[in-house]
């Protein structure tokens, strides 16, 4: 099991959210850090803030929908340590729109960033965390890799697509010594849908303010409860990880009858809403 003292990690998306709660996570167990993220100036303020409390942490403006950046990013981690140890692909965005509006644009945006930044993340730092020990991918996921809302068909579908992927992966390196760990978080209290791209909010909400109010609500777990848990992951060995009580529960309902787990959990969603709201 990985000691994170000393370690080098390499996570992106690390400017706000999970990933900033991470940050500073593992550095409070001594880990190096190479934190990246395609807002510079958040990722500026990420990195004045850990260097006030000592950590070891490089900063890399890094846009994982770009082809070239990851490798470079997987360039610099090599530059600073040799290779890293840990790599957290944590980088995503958010979509809200109907199947039958969405753009195409807007569909493949997100699949760049949620699926593809992963796809790269790994493909980049695969080959330098061979011979490395107790080396560790990490990939975000989601709860809505099983069950989802109307409005959310591709970020589930990104979700789903990054658990398969993260599967098979962990088949192909399990003689590697490099574990895979997929991380599904529930509802977690950050920036994603105030940041979201939004096309059609007229099955979800009555307007973005009110998705925004709906999410807060019923997300129960903070960033930093997230990051808690997945650092301990980490230091445990572990290769999936659900966070909250909403992913439990999504995972329980998709086993038990995976057709109509989505109508159950948006159902239990919208009454949690409303409890909320009294």
């Amino acid at each position: 099991m990985p000691e994170l003292q000393g370690r080098g990690v390499v996570l992106t998306g690390a400017a706000s959210g999970i990933g900033e709660a991470l940050a500073h996570g593992l550095a409070g167990r001594g880990a190096k850090l190479l934190i990246a993220d395609l807002d510079a100036s958040r990722l500026a303020a990420v990195t004045d803030a850990l260097r006030a409390q000592g950590a070891s942490v490089e900063a890399m403006a890094c846009d994982v929908a770009d082809p070239a950046t990851v490798p470079a990013l997987a360039e610099r981690a090599i530059a600073l340590w040799g290779g890293a140890d840990i790599v957290v692909n944590n980088a995503g965005v958010a979509l809200v729109g109907p199947v039958e509006t969405l753009p195409e644009a807007d569909a493949r945006w997100l699949m760049d960033i949620n699926f593809w930044g992963v796809v790269r993340g790994c493909r980049a730092f695969v080959p330098q965390l061979r011979g490395r020990e107790a080396a560790t991918l990490v990939n975000i996921s989601s709860v809505f890799a099983f069950v989802a809302p109307p409005t959310q068909s591709m970020y589930a579908a990104s979700k789903a697509a990054v658990r398969a992927f993260s599967d098979v992966l962990r088949e192909e390196l399990r003689d590697s010594g490099i574990r895979v760990l997929t991380v599904h978080p529930g509802g977690i209290r950050t920036r994603i849908v105030e940041s979201a791209r939004v096309v059609d909010l007229s099955v979800a909400a009555d307007s973005k303010a009110a998705l925004d109010a709906q999410f807060r609500r019923t997300a129960r777990t903070t960033s930093q409860q997230a990051a808690a848990a997945i650092v301990r992951a980490i230091e445990r060995g572990d290769t999936r990880l659900l966070i909250g009580v909403d992913a439990r529960l999504g995972d329980w309902m998709f086993r038990l009858a995976p057709a109509r787990a989505g109508q159950w959990f948006a159902a239990l969603a919208k009454r949690a809403a409303g409890r909320a709201d009294r």
